[in-house]
Parts: structure tokens; C-alpha cells; sequence
């Protein structure tokens, strides 16, 4: 008889996970599924379908080896149902468990079908705390309780700091400052990055392959590509991408983490997300090596404090938004956006030159940096109007790290603004300059459009887009002190130019300059 089933999601891949206290091999067993509508309730990637797959059977490879029996149903096997739900309840049919035992999953969807099967079977289910992270939800809420609904980024990131002492010199955050962000927010100069050390990529081994077939097979109408797939898929390779990143990249991280160049999808960047996301490496262990690596002199503070606000700040941030305010956070439009996603967001076949670089990156990889997603496929979205469910949806499918915690509220609180505020201080809007300024003039020099021009034939989609949000939200935006600034420039816009920027902007809309109507590609659900 079987006492405890263990369920272990496919973003739970830790042999210490809370899951997995006590357990006993002669009367628990793990379970794991593969099923289609984890890769279907988005029209998820290839890239991602494939990490998450790889990374379950090599993480089933690592039970057995420890003689942790374990119920595995592949997505190939005939008898699939296709669905969490489905499979679980099947399971609970066959092996009679006592009780069902997890980890605190990371999607809300998941969790509540979860909750129903195991009530359906009139089962305890017993779900334990997630041990990735530096603290916990209820902590959240009591922070942001503490605010009075003014919740703020920086605010929580020094308490974080403070309490687990991280980047301290006594009461004194070290260097005397909590924040180098004016530090971390340089240009390439017109030659571009040089010596960009390349990351730990790591060839396809025999599961892998496998998976590569299964998901080319299984989901051959599904956007991206697999001929570069390489992503780390263990503990050790995580752990090998963690040493080389603090070793070979975090150096130079900080002053240009905010940086675009043409064709150069990594750039310092980490690429330890997905890892982390998975639970292939803790963020405890992730900040101690770059503080570390900080305090021996081998990497400077700016880039030090820059990566640990993301992993600190940023990671333990979002993850305590999503669980206060889901699942009414899902249906947050602060700005009322109905737009459609346009087409391009899942081939890349646009003119416009800085987003047909970051989607055809993201096809190919299932990976952006943050300021590629942020400032080029997010900012347009949010300038264009998307209805914030589909951009939502179209980043939880396209990013190898996409997890809904973690995607949810840096989508739709960070770059949508769809919840008026709530996450971010200010909406992330911006014309094409900056895309210019931050790529030194190479995702512009080859573009057919000016982003010094707002109207007529040769402007900027993203200039013209942003003096048209400007005119459209004009009120809430000169009620904001961190974009009273920006809003003043309309002072000198004249009704007629503004009339022009409109029309304009209805044409970009309609996808008259793209060459594809937006609306070509049937709009994905998301099931909630």
C-alpha cells in the first residue's frame, strides 16, 4: 500500500525538496506526468516544451538512482490523458495512496486542478512550503500590508537585505549605497560589445535527443526552433553554469546588463533563470556566489548588487505579487488595451529591425534578456495596446524560464502596467530613441523607419506609438510625478500633429506597415 504519493511538477526538480521530507521508500512513492495540455493551454514554444520535458526525465533518472520509487507517465505513452487532472486522478485509481504530498506548485491553475482531484477522492493533500526562495508568502503579505497598498520594489529589497544580511557591512548596506543602478545603464559604443565570452552550452545527449524528436513530432505547428538547443538539464550543469557566469560574465554584468546589440543574444547575461526556475539551483546558493565573488575582489560592487537585486529583489517580488493578488490579478487592464497581439509576435516577420532581432532570438533560443523584453517586445505591446492576457500569454509560451509566477506579474504589472500600478511606480514607455541610445544606433542603422520621426512614411513605429500613448493617457500619466515630465512634451505638439499621430497610429494598428494583420494568427487562450 502506498502511503504518500509525492507529486513532483515539472518545475520541481530538487532531490531536498520539502516534498520529499521523510520520505520513505518502502511506502511512498513519487509521481511525475508529462502531458499535453501543459504545453497547449499556451501555445507554447518548442524550446520551452523540450527544457521542460528534458529536464523531468533526467530529473526521473536522478530518483531511480536513489532507489526513490517512482510512477512516470510519458507524453507518448498510449494511455496518456493528456491533462494533470486526468493523470493524477488515474493514478490515485491505481495505486491507492493515504495522502497526496507536494511542493507549493508555482501556477495557480495548476494548483486549484490539483486541489479538485484530490477532493474528488475525498484525499488530504499535504502542501509543503517551497524552500527556493528567501521567504515566503505569508511574509509578503505582511510587508505589503505594512505598505498600505503602496507596495514599492526598492523598499522591499532593502528589508530583504537587511534581513538575510546579503551585501552588508554591519547596519550599512555595503558601499554605502543600496543601489547602483545609474551604474548599470551604459551604451555599447558604435563598435559594439568586444570579447563577449561565450556561455556553457551543452549538446543533446540521449534523452535529449529523444525529447527533441517527440516534441518535433507532437507539436510540429508550434512556434520556435530546436537546432540550438542546449540548455542546462541538471543539477550539474546548472551548478557548471553558476561558476562559469560569476567567473567569466558577472564582471562586466552591471555595466551592461541594460545594453542591445544586433544578433547577440547573450551578451553578460546569466541564463541561469531557467535553472533557478526549475529548482536546478537554489537562490541562496546563486547570491552568495556573486557576493562572494564580490568580496574576494573579483567582481566589481555595481555588477554584484545589480545581479542580486534581480534574484533578491525582483524574483522574491514578483513571486510574493502574483500569490496576494491571483486570481483577479489575471484580469488586471488598468488601460483598457483590446488590441490583438500582431501575428509577427510568433514568426518575427517584421520590418521593424530591433523586434525582428529580439523574436527571431527568442524562436531560436527561448531566451531574451530583460531589457529585450521589457524595452522591445513589451514596450510596443504596451504602446500598440495588446490586450493584456495575450501578451501575457504569448511570454509564457515563448521563454524557456516562463513559469506563471514568475511571468504573470513582470507582464502584466511590470510591462503592461495592466494593473495601474500596483507592481510598478511608473509604465515603462519610451519612444524608438531609446532603443536607439541603448543599442548605439545598430538596431536602427539598418531599419527602414527614423525613430527620430513621429509621422509620415519613414517614422518609427515605436515614436509614433509613444506620442500616441502620450495623447491617450495623458491624464493619469501627468498624475504620475515619475511621468509628469514626459507628458509635458505634448505642450509643444499641436492639435493638428497630434491629429497626424493618430492616424498614424490607427494605420500601425490595423498592421498596414507590417505586412500582416494582426490579427492573422487566431489569438491563444489562457485557461485560468
Amino acid at each position: 500500500m502506498t502511503r504518500h504519493l509525492v507529486i513532483v511538477l515539472g518545475d520541481q526538480l530538487d532531490l531536498d525538496a520539502a516534498a520529499f521530507d521523510g520520505f520513505d521508500p518502502r511506502s511512498d512513492a513519487a509521481w511525475m506526468a508529462e502531458v499535453a495540455e501543459e504545453s497547449t493551454h499556451v501555445w507554447s514554444s518548442k524550446p520551452r516544451i523540450a527544457l521542460f520535458l528534458s529536464a523531468m526525465r533526467h530529473f526521473a533518472e536522478a530518483l531511480r538512482a536513489l532507489d526513490r520509487p517512482l510512477h512516470y507517465r510519458r507524453l507518448d505513452d498510449a494511455e496518456n490523458l493528456g491533462s494533470l487532472a486526468g493523470e493524477l486522478a488515474a493514478a490515485i485509481d491505481r495505486l491507492a495512496p493515504q495522502a497526496l504530498v507536494m511542493t507549493a506548485p508555482g501556477d495557480a491553475r495548476v494548483l486549484r486542478a490539483l486541489r479538485e482531484v484530490a477532493a474528488s477522492r475525498s484525499l488530504p493533500l499535504e502542501i509543503r512550503p517551497d524552500r527556493h526562495f528567501f521567504g515566503t508568502v505569508r511574509e509578503f503579505a505582511a510587508h505589503a500590508r505594512a505598505t498600505h497598498g503602496r507596495l514599492v520594489m526598492e523598499n522591499f529589497y532593502r528589508e530583504m537585505r537587511q534581513r538575510h544580511r546579503v551585501l552588508m557591512d554591519g547596519d550599512q548596506p555595503a558601499g554605502g549605497r543600496w543601489n547602483f543602478d545609474a551604474e548599470n545603464r551604459h551604451a555599447f559604443g558604435k563598435s559594439g560589445p568586444a570579447q563577449v565570452p561565450a556561455p556553457p552550452r551543452f549538446p543533446p545527449d540521449a534523452i535529449t535527443r529523444e525529447v527533441l524528436a517527440l516534441v518535433d513530432r507532437h507539436f510540429a505547428r508550434h512556434p520556435g526552433r530546436l537546432e540550438s538547443f542546449a540548455w542546462p538539464l541538471t543539477r550539474d550543469q546548472a551548478l557548471e553554469c553558476l561558476v562559469r557566469f560569476v567567473a567569466e560574465r558577472l564582471p562586466s554584468f552591471g555595466r551592461w546588463q541594460d545594453a542591445l546589440w544586433p544578433h547577440e543574444p547573450w551578451l553578460w547575461h546569466s541564463q541561469l533563470s531557467a535553472a533557478l526556475n526549475l529548482k536546478l539551483l537554489n537562490p541562496r546558493e546563486v547570491v552568495a556566489a556573486a557576493e562572494t565573488a564580490w568580496r574576494a575582489g573579483r567582481v566589481p560592487l555595481e555588477s554584484a548588487e545589480g545581479f542580486i537585486r534581480q534574484i533578491l529583489g525582483w524574483r522574491e517580488y514578483v513571486r510574493g505579487v502574483y500569490w496576494t493578488r491571483m486570481p483577479a490579478y489575471l484580469e488586471e487592464n488598468a488601460l483598457d488595451a483590446h488590441a490583438p497581439l500582431p501575428a509577427f509576435y510568433w514568426d518575427g516577420r517584421t520590418p521593424m529591425a530591433c523586434l525582428a532581432d529580439a523574436i527571431g532570438q527568442t524562436l531560436e533560443h527561448g531566451y531574451a534578456h530583460h531589457i529585450q523584453r521589457l524595452m522591445v517586445t513589451g514596450l510596443y505591446a504596451l504602446l500598440l495596446g495588446v490586450e493584456p492576457r495575450e501578451v501575457h500569454a504569448w511570454y509564457l509560451a515563448v521563454y524557456v524560464d516562463a513559469v506563471e509566477w514568475v511571468e504573470l506579474p513582470n507582464t502584466l504589472g511590470m510591462s503592461q502596467f495592466a494593473d495601474g500600478g500596483a507592481m510598478a511606480t511608473k509604465p515603462y514607455i519610451a519612444s524608438g530613441r531609446y532603443i536607439e541610445r541603448m543599442s548605439a544606433g545598430s538596431l536602427c542603422r539598418g531599419c527602414r523607419f527614423d525613430p527620430g520621426q513621429r509621422v509620415g512614411d519613414d517614422a518609427c513605429p515605436f515614436t509614433t506609438l509613444y506620442w500616441d500613448f502620450l495623447v491617450r493617457h495623458e491624464p493619469m500619466l501627468a498624475a504620475n510625478p515619475r511621468t509628469r515630465m514626459q507628458v509635458r512634451s505634448l505642450e509643444r505638439v499641436s492639435a493638428e500633429e497630434r491629429a497626424r499621430i493618430a492616424e498614424r497610429a490607427a494605420a500601425i494598428r490595423a498592421g498596414m506597415l507590417d505586412g500582416a494583420a494582426p490579427g492573422d494568427r487566431p489569438a491563444q487562450s489562457v485557461k485560468s
